[in-house]
């Protein structure tokens, strides 16, 4: 198996899972966006994105929650919940990424992509405008992570890994989450993960 990623937040945590789980796949740094590279990754994925996972006699397989899906069926792990947690699973999942995730991801684009690869000054009107989304759902993630350590059950699952995506870039990105003193403690256990502090370690960047 090859997972092909890049540094950034969705293969992040695709690379985070594989490590966590011990999956045995071949790491391969990929720029399908560049043009020089784009054509030969659409057969791949006709986003031209990453990450993608590909496996000898299947159909590459592209999608971040579909990628942790299938190596967490190949590993037999809990980190993805078959019994009746998944569902509260799949919730978080689906909220970290309409909600949580979409709104620091502006600033994660805006104060750190734009700037290095598109040499252009950050949107201020779409900081201001995800900073009023993450003061909604910012709070709600809080109060929940007060009664909890994990977000499913009494240990991590990809629910963790999924809706902190962006967090890892917080403070380089200045994404307004130091008021949430959950969510942060919440980050520091997760911090604790080896696989998740430092997805990248001993990879190509």
């Amino acid at each position: 198996m090859k997972l092909y990623y890049s540094p950034n937040l969705n293969p992040r945590v695709a690379v985070a899972v594989a490590k966590h789980l011990g999956s045995p796949v071949e790491f391969v740094r990929a720029s399908p966006m560049d043009p020089r590279y784009r054509e030969q990754f659409r057969p791949l994925n006709p986003n031209t994105r990453v990450p993608i996972l590909t496996e000898e006699g299947r159909t590459p397989l592209w999608e971040t929650d579909a990628i942790v899906y299938r190596l967490s069926t190949l590993a037999g792990s809990e980190f993805w919940p078959t019994d009746e947690r998944m569902v509260e699973m799949l919730r978080w999942v689906s909220w970290g990424t309409h909600h949580f995730t979409r709104a620091a991801d502006v600033f994660y684009f805006e104060n750190l992509i734009r700037p290095q690869f598109l040499a252009r000054p950050a949107n201020q009107r779409a900081l201001d405008d995800a900073a009023e989304d993450l003061a909604v759902c910012g709070p709600v993630l809080d109060e929940i992570l007060a009664g909890r350590t994990w977000l499913v059950g009494d240990r991590p699952t990809y629910a963790d890994f999924r809706v902190a995506t962006a967090l890892p870039f917080a403070e380089s990105a200045a994404i307004p989450v130091t008021q949430y003193t959950n969510i942060t403690r919440w980050h520091d256990r997760l911090n604790r993960i080896d696989a998740w502090r430092d997805p990248f370690a001993g990879l190509a960047m």
